[in-house]
Parts: structure tokens; sequence; C-alpha cells
């Protein structure tokens, strides 16, 4: 395995029954920054971070990190890598000091280190004035920033945060983004999924997109952007009633890659001329659709999303949630 490279599989497989979780999936994280896996509930993601650290053996392929195979030398990986997972790994009956020392004192700190890291751990993840709280007294966010300082007491050069906002109100999860990209700056690589399209822009240098256990995608978010189309046109409707009829006239402009936006008053065209651009704001202007606002720009995430897979990440997790197998999340 080449130095710098952080995770590297090649054809992983892992199976639940007769369905496969993980299908074939090749990595290649470099050491450094964050490396963004991007799929909805039930893709995969779940599934192969918990071969990555360990906590479950491939089926079929093979897994490195830091050069150490996952299935032969565990402990050596193990070593090297923290994991926060999608829920609370702290005791809710403790205070958030009391899990910090405690978790200081079971990795071999004496009591004056671990009280020293604790206080340290709090400080950074302002957590200080809550730190003699009992943890089920934490609001989400709270939560969610305890979890992660539980994960790095003893620094790991590899971080595994698995979908680390999922619930949060935009406050906490830009504080966790924050702590995210403070935990990078010092030297540790993260390894971040999410179904969060906004959240993979905004943190990872590079992005594995990631549906039904395949990687369909893998890049950079403007060369994933660029690999869609020249551009698009986002339409933002002052009546959302009207959207039908938005949808029908950019289609006839643009052809068949038009679609509605999360928001009901949203319409995206692909546009691979931007001179057919100006035309159709002045055909949805005569048609009597007004417009609350437009751009035109790179398509997004969740415009990739749709073309590589047909469908949009939230159109796969409402699909997901009828999977009964939890553990391939």
């Amino acid at each position: 395995m080449d130095s710098g490279i952080a995770i590297e599989t090649h054809e992983l497989v892992k199976t639940f029954g007769d369905k496969r979780a993980v299908d074939g999936i090749d990595l290649r994280v470099p050491e450094g920054g964050v490396y963004g896996f991007l799929g909805p509930n039930g893709a995969g993601k779940t599934t192969t971070i918990q071969i990555l650290a360990t906590l479950l053996r491939p089926d079929g392929g093979s897994a490195h990190v830091f050069g150490h195979d996952v299935a032969r030398d565990p402990d050596s990986v193990r070593s090297i890598v923290s994991l926060t997972g999608q829920y609370s790994s702290v005791d809710e009956d403790l205070t958030g000091r009391e899990n910090l020392q405690l978790l200081g004192r079971v990795l071999g700190f004496s009591r004056e280190q671990a009280r020293g890291r604790c206080d340290d751990l709090l400080e950074a993840f302002g957590l200080t004035d809550a730190a003699t709280k009992q943890v089920k007294r934490y609001s989400g966010g709270m939560r969610r920033r305890l979890d992660i300082a539980a994960s790095i007491v003893v620094t790991p050069q590899l971080l595994f945060l698995d979908e680390p906002t999922t619930g949060l109100d935009p406050r906490s999860r830009n504080q966790v983004w924050d702590i995210v990209r403070a935990l990078t700056a010092r030297g540790t690589t993260v390894l971040l999924t999410t179904q969060y399209l906004d959240e993979a822009d905004q943190l990872a240098e590079r992005i594995a997109v990631i549906d039904t256990g395949r990687i369909i995608a893998e890049g950079t978010s403007s060369q994933l952007k660029s690999s869609v189309g020249s551009g698009a046109l986002h339409v933002h409707l002052l009546d959302p009633a009207e959207r039908p009829r938005a949808i029908d006239i950019l289609t006839r402009a643009f052809g068949d890659e038009v679609f509605p936006g999360s928001d009901p008053a949203d319409v995206t065209g692909r546009v691979d001329d931007r001179t057919k651009v100006p035309a159709a704001l002045a055909t949805l202007a005569a048609d009597g659709v007004e417009l609350a606002g437009f751009s035109y720009g790179q398509p997004t995430l969740d415009e990739v999303f749709l073309a590589l897979t047909g469908h949009t990440a939230e159109e796969a997790e409402a699909s997901s949630k009828t999977d009964t197998e939890g553990a391939v999340a």
C-alpha cells in the first residue's frame, strides 16, 4: 500500500442473508483532510465503516487502514482509529466530566492526566459549563459534541464520523462542522458518512457517492458537479402551485433534465447551452409563471445524485425506510 493513503479497499463485500450491503467497493482515501462518503440510509455507508473499524468482518475483497489489513491485523487498526457512531455512546447517567475522565483512565491515563485531558476537551468543545450535568440533560447538539470528544481522548490517526449531525438543528450542525475542521487542521484524517448533500459539499475535499452498496462516482465536489452538465437554472416560484406549469415550460426549453427541488416552490433544469436560459425565463414570464428569484450556476450535489442514480437523495432515503435490514444503513 502506498504511503500517504489512509484507507484502501478492493472489491469489498459484505452480505446479510441474500442482501449485498457492500457490493464490491473500491476506495482510496488519502491521508489528511475530510473524505466524504455520501449516500442515503440503506446505501451501505455504515456497514463499510464497521468493516474498516474492525467491527464486522468482510465476506470478500480486502481493506487496509494505514497499511494494516482489517481482517488479519485488527489490533493494529484499532490502535490508530476511533469511531463516532450514529447514536450516543456515552453513559447518560454520568456527567460529561465523568464520562471523559473514565475513558481517560480506561485508556491508560493517570488520574492527573485524565483530568487534564478532560478539561482540555470540555473547553475545546464548549462544554465546560455543562461539565457537571448528567448527559441525559444535554441537548442533542451537546451530546454529539461530547460523543466526538470521547472519540479523541487519545487523538486517532483516523476518525470515522458516521452521520454525526443527523437530527441536529442548524446551529448545532455548524458547531459540529467547526469541530471537524479543527480536527483535520491538527492532522487527523476524517472519513465522514452523511446523507446530507450540503454537509459533504461544506466539509469534504473528495467525495464518494454510494448507492445500493456500490460506489457510483468519486471526486471533488466540483468534479462531480461538472460531470453532469455545464450548468443548472434554479427557479424559485412565487406560487408553488405553478410548479407543474414551470416544469412543463422548462422541459420544452431544456429537454428531460428538469426536476422539482425539495422546496415545493423550486424547480431546476440542467442546461448544456446557457444561451437557452434567457428564452426560458422569458417564456415563464409570458405564460404568467411568476418567480420569486432565479439563479444560474453549477449543479448542486443533489442534482448530481439524481443524474447518477435516477432519483434524489430524499427519494432514496424514503425508499430505504421500507428495508427491514437495519444493519445495512
